[in-house]
């Protein structure tokens, strides 16, 4: 996709100007030096109640390309991603993998060398404690709405979510927002003041609302 030239930086700027909150708070990657782009399938856990409940198999429906979401509430008491599902989603060509909340078997996840963003790890399973509510339908990541088909983009510094019908409008603003960055570069590169380099491009205007 378009959007692996850019940084989550530049994303997240241009977010910024368009006044859409996209940056997911606290969501890293397990594996550093992987990006992902693709469309949101996804997921909604809530809490096993009386009637319990399972995990869900939903992954058998997703596509080559998706990004799987996961909405488990930012819950660090119990995973909804282990060995098998990379395994999975791996065999799948699934892009990566995005939770609000926590995985486990890291080694395998490195082994694999499958992309997940998480807010961290842990051992215990999620069955008979979370439950599967709904598949592609809205959910939440740290706060950030996601709707089934946008998309969601991670690096290193994190993961920031794209409203599909932004797309466009997005991709324009990130490539200004790059190329001004770069001229920035190549002026200090140059011999010039960091401010002055700034104030030539607009720095400090980049990722402002009109």
């Amino acid at each position: 996709m378009e959007f692996l030239k850019f940084s989550s930086s530049n994303i997240s700027d241009a977010l910024d100007k368009l006044k859409i909150k996209g940056g997911c708070e606290g969501i890293l990657p397990i594996i550093e030096g992987k990006k992902i782009c693709g469309p949101a399938f996804t997921v909604k856990y809530v809490p096993v109640g009386a009637k319990g409940g399972t995990v869900g198999d939903y992954i058998d429906y997703a596509e080559r390309g998706d990004v799987i979401v996961l909405d488990n509430a930012g819950r660090k008491y119990c995973t909804v991603w282990g060995d098998l599902l990379t395994l999975y989603a791996k065999k799948k060509e699934i892009s990566g993998t995005v939770i609000d909340g926590v995985c486990r078997d890291v080694q395998r996840i490195k082994e694999l060398d499958y992309p997940i963003f998480t807010k961290g790890r842990f051992m215990m399973t999620g069955k008979d404690r979370v439950k599967m509510e709904a598949m592609n339908v809205p959910v939440s990541l740290s706060n950030v709405l996601v709707n089934p088909g946008d998309i969601v983009f991670g690096d290193d510094s994190g993961v920031v979510v794209i409203p599909k019908e932004k797309e466009e409008e997005v991709l324009e603003l990130a490539e200004k927002i790059k190329e001004a960055e770069e001229c920035i570069e190549k002026e200090i590169e140059t011999g010039s003041k960091i401010k002055d380099a700034r104030e030539k491009f607009g720095y400090h205007k980049l990722q402002r609302g009109e």
